[in-house]
């Protein structure tokens, strides 16, 4: 029986090479023929899906995502351990469950992006954390980076702008049972001094401008990670820089690890979603 083609194009969350191409990432997935009975098609749909994911949840699967990231550059081995610990499948939509082994970003609820593993897994190697650590965590999403932080033992505060995400994470990561991790409903931007001091900060979007707002929440030595828009670009431009700031006694201590492409940060809780 003869299939059709669907093109579906993924939107972009991702860490670039230093001369990033505009382009955007295709998957092709197929799609049943519209003459066959439903409930056949559901049938070899889910038939093929569960093929697809026994795939992605061999060893063999896993091990060749872990040394892909390695080969890319990560090379903390708390953090790749980390990464072959965390199910990344068990934070991806249904749909796109099979895609979850695979170095792209994938689309979830709210309008929002699960960023591609090497970009999550960049971010929080550049944060160096260690065991028993505070994190604040900006923009929780699916709950994949935070369950990876959890991993490497940080004790996780984590703050999501759309109930419905701050929920459906709440619930993944309960069922992954990581007793240092808190979930929160609510603005990261504009939490109170006295909700520090944090060890280290991690934020899923770009920064309009240098952190020092975060100063008061972060510990002495501290490590802030987030997207920063580089000068003269336009605002709507994607592609941003990765900075590392560490906390001295002047300042910040700036470094810059590489580009991405990021989402902008919005202030306040989301009225509607």
């Amino acid at each position: 029986m003869a299939k059709r083609g669907k093109i579906i194009q993924l939107p972009l969350f991702s860490f670039l090479d230093p001369e990033p191409a505009a382009e955007t990432h295709e998957i092709s997935r197929e799609n049943e023929p519209s003459f066959a009975p439903h409930s056949e098609l559901l049938e070899a749909e889910e038939s093929e899906l569960q093929g697809r994911r026994v795939e992605n949840e061999s060893p063999q699967a896993k091990m060749e995502f872990v040394l892909g990231l390695r080969v890319r550059g990560i090379a903390d081995v708390n953090v790749l351990r980390a990464l072959e610990l965390v199910p990344r499948e068990a934070f991806a939509p249904h749909k796109y469950r099979d895609l979850a082994l695979r170095d792209v970003a994938l689309p979830i609820a709210c309008g929002q992006t699960m960023p591609e593993p090497f970009l999550v897994a960049r971010m929080i190697e550049a944060l160096r954390v260690e065991p028993g650590q505070r994190v604040l965590e900006i923009g929780t999403g699916s709950g994949y980076a935070t369950a990876i932080l959890a991993s490497l033992g940080a004790k996780v505060d984590s703050y999501e702008r759309f109930k419905t995400l701050a929920h459906a994470a709440k619930t993944r990561l309960a069922q992954l049972a990581p007793a240092n991790v808190s979930v929160v409903w609510g603005d990261g931007l504009a939490l109170a001094a006295d909700s520090g001091p944090y060890d280290r900060i991690l934020v899923h979007g770009v920064l309009n401008q240098e952190p020092d707002h975060f100063l008061e929440l972060l510990a002495d030595g501290g490590v802030i990670v987030a997207g920063r828009r580089q000068e003269g670009v336009a605002k709507q431009e994607a592609v941003t820089k990765i900075v590392r700031y560490a906390h001295k006694q002047s300042g910040f201590e700036r470094q810059e690890i590489g580009l991405a492409r990021m989402p902008a940060l919005l202030e306040g809780l989301s009225q509607v979603l």
